[in-house]
């Protein structure tokens, strides 16, 4: 799978191969507490949640505390201070933005290290007592999109109904579940589906770059696009009860699910483990964590948590993590991302 290029100059990661820096994290602690604190994504939950599970039992160390906050809302309490009440990991279903890494470095967070974990693909999925769907980005985005192209102009999305989109695609309602701005997944879903698609009208091609950037990625408010701000069981409840509607989840709740939903054919690709793996399916993406160094010598078990995540029992091919729907990494990349944590300083118990 073809990756995002690591952004280390913009990530104002120190990276610790210095000895003066792994000094100075293992210097005694202005404060101390005995178990880890996780921020995740939705998508990443049931990951982390599981990892801290295993961790728990297996390692002498507490399970951490894994609180369910959305990528954007974790990153922004990971981002918020170094001390007892941030999070010491924040998980993500996408990657930390520019302006997240000038908060961190504004509240004093600026030793960062980030870990890929895996893939996950986004799914547009429907209840499985329904019809399977079969859509392409540019109907998606018609569906969804604030304003859409018509004789020659943008106008505000008149589409109600799915075969106004498309004469072949159903005469059902539009009615769309999908992630509220606190969920990575959004993000992925702006960029994957709503900006590649807009570029394919002249009507969007022709606006000045933020004037389309703003354009391209708002979703209709008038009540066929609906938020879900909770967690992912929100989506699948609402699906279940409205068999006629459509909705936007990771690869990992719907592979878990299959007996309640089914997955889209998008673009002419079904999600699988394999599709996600190779980047077939077009709405592929990588999970990240991203660990605060200033934490180590401060809370236990930091350094050993990570490694549990990154295991071959737990990551690696079929580990438990698969089992909840995680794609794990090529080896050579696995092991990359290992090294990673294998220079990290043991913190003391």
């Amino acid at each position: 799978m073809c990756m995002p290029a690591n952004r280390v100059q913009v990530m104002t990661v120190k990276m610790i191969g210095s000895a003066l820096l792994g000094l100075h994290l293992l210097s005694s602690p202005a404060w101390a507490r005995d178990q880890i604190y996780v921020v995740s994504s939705s998508t990443m939950y049931p990951f982390a949640a599981a990892v801290a599970e295993h961790f728990g039992i297996m390692s002498g160390f507490k399970a951490p505390v894994v609180e369910s906050t959305g990528s954007g809302g974790g990153l922004k309490l990971f981002c918020a201070a170094v001390d007892a009440a941030s999070p010491d990991i924040a998980s993500a279903s996408r990657r930390i933005t520019d302006s997240e890494l000038k908060t961190c470095a504004a509240h004093d967070v600026t030793d960062i290290t980030e870990i890929t974990i895996g893939f996950d693909g986004v799914v547009i999925a429907n209840a499985k007592s329904s019809k399977p769907i079969k859509l392409t980005r540019r109907e998606l985005f018609l569906a969804i999109a604030q304003s859409v192209p018509m004789h020659g102009k943008l106008v505000p999305n008149p589409y109600r109904r799915w075969n106004e989109i498309d004469p072949t695609l159903p005469r059902d309602d539009i009615i769309v579940f999908g992630p509220a701005p606190n969920h990575g997944t959004r993000d992925v879903l702006i960029a994957l589906v709503m900006d590649v698609a807009c570029q394919g009208f002249p009507e969007f091609r022709a606006l000045a770059a933020e004037a389309k950037k703003s354009a391209c990625g708002h979703v209709r408010e008038d009540g066929h696009f609906i938020d879900v701000s909770g967690n992912y069981t929100v989506t699948l409840r609402k699906l279940v009860g409205e068999p006629r509607s459509i909705g936007i989840l990771p690869f990992g709740y719907v592979d878990q699910n299959r007996d309640k939903v089914q997955a889209a054919t998008l673009e002419g690709q079904v999600p699988s483990y394999d599709s996600i793996y190779d980047g077939s399916y077009p709405l592929s993406r990588p999970l990240f964590v991203y660990v605060k160094l200033a934490h180590l010598p401060s809370t236990p078990g930091i350094k050993e948590f990570l490694t549990e995540f990154t295991s071959e029992r737990a990551s690696g091919k079929d580990g438990y993590l698969e089992e909840q729907g995680l794609v794990g990494l090529p080896e050579a990349q696995r092991e990359s991302e290992r090294a990673k944590i294998a220079a990290l300083p043991a913190a003391r118990r």
